[in-house]
């Protein structure tokens, strides 16, 4: 069932919801949290449809707000709000209301959202493009008690990286780093398996992928050893080869759906790492509302590393014009130069000596092993 509201106000949009579920005959609400989807006219269709197939899980209140663009002074100074209330089948589990802003109201999106959250229930706020740099203090942001981003959504992903760790506040994550939960769970699962000492590591992937990059910083992070980012034709990740005192363990894949897992002295294991589509990502974030410390541990080590290598580009500022270069600069730059990452980690005495005082006083781990 679909009630369409033009010139509206919340408080009609709270009587079109109960009207809504009194005529399909469920007046009970069943929902387990708000999300809140900040987008535009353009992307509102696929975050919307994402939205409702992760809602099978996770059955919400789904509150997509768009801020429509005035194109004229005039219409600058009139401020409206228009509604498209969904209820039943059409709006997958739970309820959706679609609001377009207009005029000045686009600036108090948080005073139309505040009436219509669902009461003692958690909040969860997605950008699927155009995220603020400080999720937190943004008004949508600060209602929130998860906020979900998209770094793969952004022109420059190393300078957008860089920007997350600087405002990083409990209860912030990126899409970039859900994306990496399956290979982050094999590569963990593959050094239980082994009593060997981790050497080096190389993370091969496409260029402009975030994922490659946190997948570096995370076992850099981890294993506390140097970590080389090279660059495939893709699709996203498609190997970390990790040398060992044992010999080399690798997880290669080469078609974005199948992967192998050699692993010195054992048989080659043919494993599922295919590629998820946004309904699974979001639905893995709603599972957890707590903050993710282990997100956070790495975003903050790799825009430390990546600031050492690139200068002020690891923290958000513009790239300065090409200049022309050697090959011993371009291979000393590597692939973060193009906004995909440092070309290595600094090895544990570097990382010392450039962190904070407290972190430099952290003793090293005695085996060097990963954690999910």
């Amino acid at each position: 069932m679909k009630i369409d509201l033009t010139d509206t106000t919340a408080s009609k949009i709270n009587k079109a919801l109960v009207q809504g579920r009194r005529a399909i005959g469920t007046p009970a609400v069943g929902m387990v949290l708000t999300l809140v989807i900040v987008t535009d006219e353009e992307n509102a269709y696929d975050a919307l449809k994402a939205a409702n197939d992760a809602s099978v899980e996770h059955p919400s209140r789904k509150l997509v707000v768009v801020k429509r663009v005035s194109r004229s002074p005039r219409d600058r100074t009139q401020s409206r709000l228009d509604a498209e209330v969904r209820v039943g089948g059409e709006a997958g589990t739970g309820e959706t209301v679609v609001l377009r802003l207009y005029g000045d109201v686009v600036s108090h999106a948080q005073s139309v959202v505040l009436p219509l959250l669902l009461p003692d229930a958690p909040v969860v706020v997605w950008w699927p493009v155009n995220a603020p740099l400080d999720p937190a203090k943004d008004p949508l942001g600060a209602l929130a008690q998860r906020r979900v981003t998209d770094t793969y959504a952004s022109e420059q992903p190393v300078r957008e990286l860089g920007a997350r760790a600087d405002a990083y506040t409990p209860g912030d994550t990126d899409l970039s780093w859900t994306r990496i939960t399956p290979w982050r769970s094999m590569l963990a699962a593959a050094l239980d398996q082994v009593t060997c000492e981790v050497e080096a590591v190389e993370v091969e992937g496409e260029e402009f992928n975030p994922s490659c990059e946190l997948l570096a910083m995370w076992l850099a992070d981890r294993l506390n050893v140097p970590v080389k980012r090279s660059l495939s034709s893709g699709p996203g990740l498609t190997a970390v080869r990790m040398n060992t005192d044992c010999g080399p363990i690798v997880l290669d894949r080469a078609d974005g759906s199948l992967a192998t897992l050699s692993i010195q002295g054992q048989p080659n294991r043919a494993v599922a790492l295919k590629r998820r589509d946004t309904a699974e990502l979001i639905a893995e974030e709603l599972r957890r509302l707590d903050p993710d410390d282990t997100y956070a541990s790495a975003l903050r080590f790799g825009v430390e590393r990546l600031s050492t290598s690139n200068g002020s580009r690891g923290k958000g500022a513009e790239a300065p014009a090409p200049e022309p270069a050697t090959q011993a600069d371009t291979a000393a730059e590597g692939p973060a130069a193009k906004g995909e990452g440092a070309a290595a980690v600094p090895t544990p005495l570097e990382a010392a000596a450039k962190a904070p005082a407290k972190e430099a006083a952290a003793p090293a781990p005695v085996k060097r092993t990963a954690a999910k």
